[in-house]
Protein backbone atom coordinates (compact mmCIF):
# COMPACT_ATOMS: atom_id res chain seq x y z
CA UNK A 1 0.00 0.00 0.00
CA UNK A 2 1.47 3.54 -0.73
CA UNK A 3 0.69 6.83 0.66
CA UNK A 4 1.58 9.79 -0.86
CA UNK A 5 2.22 13.33 0.48
CA UNK A 6 3.75 16.40 -1.01
CA UNK A 7 5.68 15.23 -3.69
CA UNK A 8 6.72 11.86 -1.53
CA UNK A 9 5.84 8.52 -2.23
CA UNK A 10 5.95 6.02 0.78
CA UNK A 11 5.29 2.05 0.89
CA UNK A 12 3.74 1.39 3.80
CA UNK A 13 5.88 -2.37 2.99
CA UNK A 14 9.21 -0.25 2.94
CA UNK A 15 8.40 1.64 6.02
CA UNK A 16 8.11 0.83 9.33
CA UNK A 17 5.71 2.53 11.68
CA UNK A 18 9.18 3.38 13.33
CA UNK A 19 10.57 4.99 10.48
CA UNK A 20 7.46 7.27 10.01
CA UNK A 21 7.37 8.23 13.95
CA UNK A 22 11.45 8.86 13.23
CA UNK A 23 10.63 11.36 9.96
CA UNK A 24 7.93 13.25 12.12
CA UNK A 25 10.38 13.12 14.57
CA UNK A 26 12.35 15.20 12.38
CA UNK A 27 9.91 17.31 11.11
CA UNK A 28 9.15 18.24 14.81
CA UNK A 29 13.02 19.05 15.23
CA UNK A 30 14.10 21.02 12.32
CA UNK A 31 11.58 23.52 12.84
CA UNK A 32 11.60 25.38 15.94
CA UNK A 33 8.39 24.33 17.52
CA UNK A 34 7.30 26.12 20.99
CA UNK A 35 4.23 25.17 22.90
CA UNK A 36 1.83 27.63 21.51
CA UNK A 37 2.58 26.17 17.62
CA UNK A 38 0.63 22.65 18.60
CA UNK A 39 -2.26 23.04 16.24
CA UNK A 40 -0.23 24.55 13.39
CA UNK A 41 2.57 21.65 13.93
CA UNK A 42 -0.03 18.88 14.11
CA UNK A 43 -1.62 20.78 10.53
CA UNK A 44 2.05 20.20 9.48
CA UNK A 45 1.98 16.46 10.26
CA UNK A 46 -0.99 16.05 8.52
CA UNK A 47 -0.26 17.90 5.49
CA UNK A 48 2.89 15.85 5.20
CA UNK A 49 1.84 12.79 5.95
CA UNK A 50 -2.32 12.79 5.97
CA UNK A 51 -2.46 11.17 9.19
CA UNK A 52 -0.91 11.60 12.96
CA UNK A 53 1.16 8.17 14.21
CA UNK A 54 0.93 7.44 17.14
CA UNK A 55 5.12 7.71 17.95
CA UNK A 56 5.06 11.00 16.25
CA UNK A 57 2.52 12.63 18.86
CA UNK A 58 4.99 11.00 21.39
CA UNK A 59 7.65 12.84 19.74
CA UNK A 60 5.23 16.60 19.47
CA UNK A 61 4.28 15.79 23.29
CA UNK A 62 8.35 15.69 24.40
CA UNK A 63 9.28 18.05 22.26
CA UNK A 64 6.83 20.95 23.13
CA UNK A 65 6.99 19.92 26.72
CA UNK A 66 3.49 19.19 26.92
CA UNK A 67 1.39 16.12 28.34
CA UNK A 68 0.90 13.32 25.90
CA UNK A 69 -2.93 13.46 26.67
CA UNK A 70 -3.27 17.06 25.68
CA UNK A 71 -1.70 16.27 22.34
CA UNK A 72 -4.13 13.21 22.02
CA UNK A 73 -6.72 15.95 22.86
CA UNK A 74 -5.94 18.64 20.33
CA UNK A 75 -5.57 15.53 17.79
CA UNK A 76 -8.62 14.00 17.93
CA UNK A 77 -10.71 17.14 18.87
CA UNK A 78 -10.68 18.84 15.16
CA UNK A 79 -12.08 16.28 12.56
CA UNK A 80 -9.09 18.04 10.05
CA UNK A 81 -7.03 15.15 11.66
CA UNK A 82 -6.53 11.65 11.26
CA UNK A 83 -5.51 9.32 13.69
CA UNK A 84 -5.69 6.41 10.75
CA UNK A 85 -3.62 6.68 7.59
CA UNK A 86 -6.05 8.16 4.91
CA UNK A 87 -5.75 8.00 1.16
CA UNK A 88 -3.82 9.99 -1.14
CA UNK A 89 -6.86 11.40 -1.63
CA UNK A 90 -9.74 13.06 0.03
CA UNK A 91 -12.97 12.62 -0.50
CA UNK A 92 -15.54 15.28 1.34
CA UNK A 93 -19.57 15.44 0.70
CA UNK A 94 -21.67 17.35 2.01
CA UNK A 95 -24.51 16.12 3.43
CA UNK A 96 -25.78 19.17 4.91
CA UNK A 97 -29.51 20.12 4.39
CA UNK A 98 -29.11 22.34 1.01
CA UNK A 99 -27.05 19.86 -0.15
CA UNK A 100 -29.46 17.16 1.05
CA UNK A 101 -32.10 18.40 -1.09
CA UNK A 102 -30.19 18.83 -4.16
CA UNK A 103 -28.95 15.46 -4.30
CA UNK A 104 -26.23 14.67 -1.94
CA UNK A 105 -27.35 11.00 -1.17
CA UNK A 106 -27.09 10.09 -4.90
CA UNK A 107 -23.56 11.69 -5.23
CA UNK A 108 -22.31 10.00 -2.03
CA UNK A 109 -23.66 6.50 -3.44
CA UNK A 110 -22.20 6.98 -6.70
CA UNK A 111 -18.63 7.93 -5.34
CA UNK A 112 -19.31 4.59 -2.75
CA UNK A 113 -19.82 1.89 -5.89
CA UNK A 114 -17.12 3.69 -7.92
CA UNK A 115 -14.45 3.58 -5.62
CA UNK A 116 -15.95 0.49 -3.63
CA UNK A 117 -15.98 1.91 -0.07
CA UNK A 118 -18.63 3.33 2.26
CA UNK A 119 -18.20 7.38 3.78
CA UNK A 120 -15.47 6.46 6.91
CA UNK A 121 -13.21 4.24 4.67
CA UNK A 122 -10.09 4.33 2.80
CA UNK A 123 -9.68 2.26 -0.03
CA UNK A 124 -7.39 -0.50 0.02
CA UNK A 125 -4.80 0.71 -2.15
CA UNK A 126 -5.32 3.91 -0.27
CA UNK A 127 -5.94 5.92 -3.14
CA UNK A 128 -9.28 7.75 -1.11
CA UNK A 129 -10.55 7.97 1.84
CA UNK A 130 -14.38 9.10 1.71
CA UNK A 131 -15.64 11.35 4.16
CA UNK A 132 -19.30 13.19 5.17
CA UNK A 133 -19.53 16.73 6.12
CA UNK A 134 -22.34 18.61 7.47
CA UNK A 135 -21.58 21.29 5.86
CA UNK A 136 -19.01 23.23 3.49
CA UNK A 137 -20.09 26.69 3.63
CA UNK A 138 -21.18 26.86 -0.45
CA UNK A 139 -24.73 25.86 -0.11
CA UNK A 140 -25.46 27.73 -3.77
CA UNK A 141 -23.41 25.24 -5.22
CA UNK A 142 -24.57 22.32 -4.22
CA UNK A 143 -24.71 19.12 -3.78
CA UNK A 144 -20.93 19.77 -3.72
CA UNK A 145 -17.87 17.74 -3.07
CA UNK A 146 -14.22 18.68 -1.93
CA UNK A 147 -11.55 16.58 -3.26
CA UNK A 148 -7.62 17.63 -1.85
CA UNK A 149 -9.65 20.71 -0.54
CA UNK A 150 -10.08 21.82 -4.36
CA UNK A 151 -14.31 22.25 -4.36
CA UNK A 152 -16.29 20.96 -7.32
CA UNK A 153 -20.20 22.42 -7.02
CA UNK A 154 -23.14 21.73 -8.70
CA UNK A 155 -22.53 17.63 -8.90
CA UNK A 156 -24.37 15.42 -10.91
CA UNK A 157 -23.59 11.23 -10.58
CA UNK A 158 -22.56 11.76 -14.33
CA UNK A 159 -20.01 14.40 -12.97
CA UNK A 160 -18.69 12.27 -10.25
CA UNK A 161 -17.50 9.53 -12.40
CA UNK A 162 -15.84 12.05 -14.61
CA UNK A 163 -14.23 14.10 -12.08
CA UNK A 164 -12.90 10.45 -10.02
CA UNK A 165 -11.57 9.49 -13.57
CA UNK A 166 -9.05 12.12 -13.29
CA UNK A 167 -8.04 10.65 -9.60
CA UNK A 168 -8.00 7.41 -11.26
CA UNK A 169 -6.23 7.71 -14.59
CA UNK A 170 -3.09 8.48 -13.14
CA UNK A 171 -2.88 5.71 -11.43
CA UNK A 172 -3.34 3.25 -14.66
CA UNK A 173 -0.85 5.13 -16.31
CA UNK A 174 1.53 4.75 -14.33
CA UNK A 175 0.76 1.03 -13.85
CA UNK A 176 0.75 0.51 -17.35
CA UNK A 177 3.83 2.26 -17.92
CA UNK A 178 5.59 -0.41 -15.17
CA UNK A 179 4.08 -3.56 -16.98
CA UNK A 180 5.43 -2.91 -20.14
Amino acid sequence: MKVEKTNKVMDKNDFSDLDIDQKVCELVNSNGYKRPDLIQLLQDITAEYNYLPEGGLRCVSERLGVTFAEVYSAATFYKAFSLEPRGKHIIQVCVGTACHVRGASRILEEIERRINIKAGETSEDFMFTLETVNCLGACALGPIIVIDGEYHGQMTPAKVSKLLERYTVTKRVKAEAVAI
